[in-house]
Order: C-alpha cells, then sequence, then structure tokens
C-alpha cells in the first residue's frame, strides 16, 4: 500500500493512494483509525490489516487531485537518523570536495551517523526554504529511508528486514559551509525545511528486494544522481543493527540510509541550489518527490 498524510477542509489524515483509480481512501471514513501516521503505524500489522479491508470495501475514497499531500510522517517523533557517506562514489566525492570534518578516512570502516531535526521536514511540493542558509551554500542529496515498524533493541541482520515498515523518499538538504564549519553536521543538515519527504510510504511487502530500487535525482530536469540501492557500502540490515545495538528503535523511526554521487559540492565549481530550481528524486515504486526551492 501506498500511505499518504494528506488534507482537505475536513483537516488532515492518513490515507491510502490508489494510483489505479486516482483516488486516495481516507482512512478515517467509517473507522476508528488513527488520523495521525505515527500513531497509525504504532498499529502495526493489525493497522495495515484494517486499512486493507478500507481500501476494499471502497468507502471513503477521494479523488486524489482534490486533496493537499503533506510529508507522510509531518512530525517525527524523534529526529531522523541520518546515515553519512554510504555510497563508494559519493564518500569519494565528498571527501575530495573539502567539505568533510569528519576525519581523514575516504571510505568509512563503520557506518556514520547522523541526525536531523524534526522541524527540518516538509512535504511534496512546499518549497525548500533557501534563504535559512545564511551561507548560501544549499545541496541537496536524494535518499531512500527506512520506515520501522516492529522496535527493538540488540536486533540482528538476519532478523532486521522484518523490523521495516516501509520506504519514502527524502531529501537531505544540506548547508555545506555550515556542514563544514561546524565540524559535527547536525546544524548544517537540521535547517528548518531541509528534509522534504514523500510523497507516501510504500509498505514493506510491496518491495520484493529493497537491493534492486534505484534512486534518481534531477534538478531542473538534468539528471544528477542515479544509483542502485544495492550499491550501499552498508546495506540496510547492518544499518540497523549498528544503531540498535545503542538504542531502542520505535515504530515510525526513520532512517535515511545515504545519497549516492552527484551532489552539488561534488562539481567544479559546485552547483548549488538557487531560487527557481526544482529538484525531483525517484524512486519507483516509491514515486517522486519533488520540491521548488525558494
Amino acid at each position: 500500500m501506498r500511505l499518504v498524510t494528506f488534507s482537505d477542509d475536513k483537516g488532515t489524515r492518513v490515507g491510502v493512494h490508489d494510483p489505479a483509480s486516482g483516488s486516495v481512501v481516507d482512512l478515517s471514513a467509517g473507522t476508528r483509525l488513527p488520523q495521525d501516521m505515527n500513531a497509525f503505524i504504532a498499529l502495526g500489522k493489525n493497522g495495515l490489516s484494517r486499512a486493507r479491508r478500507s481500501v476494499r470495501s471502497g468507502e471513503g475514497r477521494i479523488p486524489f487531485d482534490s486533496v493537499k499531500l503533506h510529508a507522510p510522517i509531518p512530525r517525527p517523533a524523534k529526529n531522523i537518523l541520518c546515515v553519512g557517506k554510504n555510497y563508494h562514489d559519493h564518500a569519494q566525492e565528498f571527501h575530495a570536495s573539502g567539505v568533510d570534518a569528519s576525519g581523514k578516512e575516504t571510505i568509512p570502516e563503520v557506518p556514520v551517523i547522523f541526525t536531523k531535526w524534526p522541524n527540518s521536514v516538509i512535504g511534496p511540493g512546499e518549497p525548500i526554504p533557501s534563504a535559512n542558509d545564511y551561507t548560501n551554500t544549499t545541496d541537496y542529496e536524494g535518499e531512500l529511508a527506512v520506515v520501522i515498524g516492529d522496535g527493538g533493541r540488540h536486533i540482528s541482520k538476519k532478523d532486521a528486514l522484518s523490523h521495516v515498515y516501509g520506504y519514502t523518499i527524502v531529501n537531505d538538504v544540506s548547508a555545506r559551509t555550515l556542514q563544514n564549519r561546524h565540524r559535527q553536521w547536525f546544524l548544517g543538515k537540521s535547517l528548518d525545511g531541509y528534509c522534504p519527504m514523500g510523497p507516501c510510504i510504500v509498505t514493506a511487502d510491496e518491495v520484493k528486494d529493497v537491493t534492486q530500487l534505484q534512486l534518481v535525482t534531477k534538478v531542473n530536469g538534468e539528471l544528477r544522481q542515479s544509483a542502485f540501492v544495492t550499491q550501499l557500502i552498508f546495506d540496510i540490515p547492518t544499518l540497523i543493527e549498528t544503531i540498535s545495538r545503542v538504542m531502542t528503535l520505535e515504530p515510525g523511526d526513520l532512517i535515511a540510509t545515504g545519497t549516492c554521487a552527484g551532489v552539488g559540492i561534488g562539481f567544479t565549481p559546485p552547483k548549488y541550489l538557487q531560487p527557481g530550481d526544482k529538484v525531483a528524486i525517484t524512486i519507483e515504486p516509491i514515486g517522486t518527490l519533488e520540491n521548488p526551492v525558494a
């Protein structure tokens, strides 16, 4: 299923996007399902089963073009967990850029984990507020994000994928000068509006082999990034095992798995985002996350 957070004149709630019929099924119509995605994810398999029954019943269908999409998790309960330098080609371009202040190694020996502040999240179509970056070095990073379902600690690699609820897309927008100046990347990654997310969460059962998903990023229609998830240095099970060794993962937690080569800082001179630009990140079957730059 394609789970979305949407709004119309009746408010904001959770639904299922059905592309075949061009509609959104309002999961609150005739049910007691939560209207908040965090609460819905917490219901686990029971919530998904009830949602599937709602889709089959056809009750609560709304034309897709009559609603506004928001980030599928508009307000994460905690910081978004992110992975730095997790594609070989990006690790090399980032190291060569001079922006990387995290260490001397080009390819990390263990996953590099940082976080983004929940206030950074915006939805599909919402403008990236580049004026918030007073250094004028705003860059894009297309990424596949994992949504945790069943939580836990000390999750092994062999069991890790059973804890995945679904997948979405994030744009790890970054203020490169701030990222370098403050050494630890948190400030340069957490500006308000610097984490576009969406357009939906595709549930894990819809993805047969996550390693075969392809990430494509275009800026103003120009191809900038293209890679398959199989090219990750540290795969998704490794990331889940690594993180859960030291903290308890909970339903709705997000892990952005890293970006590939082709970010703006990798060009000479750098191709930073400018007002009027449009960034489109596509990962099928999730769809395309597109945002203008303001």
